[in-house]
């Protein structure tokens, strides 16, 4: 490193630089009219564009990377009393977690009541809820869910009343909240009467994914199942036909072999390995959507849409 030639006059710290106008002359600041450097870059940390502290005003905001994002208490239930009392009153919470190891007769009591409402709950340890909040969660936490859950029997009972075709999705294990949002615009869109998730393994109905379905969450019903398997068996033996949609199949979709134009539940995989096997053995149809490009897959809400619009394509040509 060259060293620093002692000859040099030392530079005042506080010195302030000069500026000149067109004729080469000095000029203040105030006589330059703009504002002061500090100024146009908010003045530093900690100041305020007015050159004042905002450390002081209310629109200060400290930063904390190590603490988990503000809460949004709209969506989140905290203490073993608020979620008992949820639970109690029958709001619908999308997930309960609650600290691993309690045991008293309110954890008990919540566990009951959450097997028999069919929401999901998971023991874990205190770092997990730590990252959920940073309020006093007292060792428990749950979501509660944007929308309230309907009875599969009770929604596909009145469809035939109604002398409707059932139309519905299965869902399994559609993790990303994006994907399901996404998917839950094509349904309704496409006349879908209803959408099946499972109760373990499916994406959180959340503001996102409320979003993402530009409001079709709150138009469409949302069935949660706890076997997903016994559901396939209970629609079969409704009169529903289930189809696959899998790249696995020899079947291609614009073969038009199978009969759509009857009851239907389409059943849609996961984003990572697709539709498990247990579940693909009990579908009465496996198709797969036909493809041109080198990229062997599609994203799962893509090929829902297809899917369902072949569905409709079907009904439509024929009347329905």
């Amino acid at each position: 490193m060259e060293k620093r030639n002692d000859d040099r006059p030392e530079r005042p710290l506080n010195e302030r630089r000069t500026y000149y106008n067109s004729e080469n002359r000095p000029v203040s600041r105030e006589e330059r009219g703009g504002p002061d450097r500090r100024e146009s870059r908010g003045g530093g940390e900690g100041r305020d564009s007015r050159g004042g502290d905002s450390r002081s005003s209310g629109d200060f905001k400290p930063r904390y990377p190590h603490k988990p994002a503000a809460d949004r208490s709209i969506d989140m239930l905290f203490g073993l009393r608020p979620i008992l009392e949820a639970l109690t009153a029958g709001r619908t919470l999308e997930k309960i977690f609650l600290l691993r190891g309690t045991k008293n007769s309110v954890t008990q009591e919540i566990t009951e009541l959450a097997k028999a409402a069919n929401v999901p709950m998971s023991l874990v340890p205190i770092e997990k809820l730590n990252d959920l909040t940073r309020k006093n969660h007292q060792g428990a936490v749950a979501f509660v869910s944007p929308i309230d859950y309907q009875p599969l029997d009770s929604i596909l009972a009145g469809l035939y009343e109604e002398g409707k075709t059932p139309l519905l999705l299965l869902l399994d294990r559609i993790t990303d909240v994006r994907n399901f949002g996404s998917i839950a615009r094509n349904a309704e869109c496409m006349g879908v009467h209803a959408i099946v998730v499972p109760s373990r393994g499916a994406a959180q109905i959340n503001g996102d994914a409320l979003k993402t379905s530009a409001g079709a969450l709150n138009l469409i019903p949302v069935c949660r199942e706890p076997n997903l398997k016994e559901t396939i068996t209970f629609l079969q033996q409704s009169g529903v036909t289930i189809i696959a949609c899998t790249e696995k199949s020899d079947a291609s979709l614009e073969a038009e072999t199978v009969d759509m134009t009857g009851p239907v539940a389409v059943l849609m995989g996961s984003e990572e390995d697709g539709i498990s096997p247990e579940y693909l053995k009990l579908a009465d149809h496996k198709l797969r959507i036909p493809m041109a490009g080198q990229i062997g897959s599609l994203n799962v809400s893509v090929a829902s849409g297809i899917m369902l619009f072949e569905v409709l394509r079907q009904r439509l040509k024929s009347g329905q």
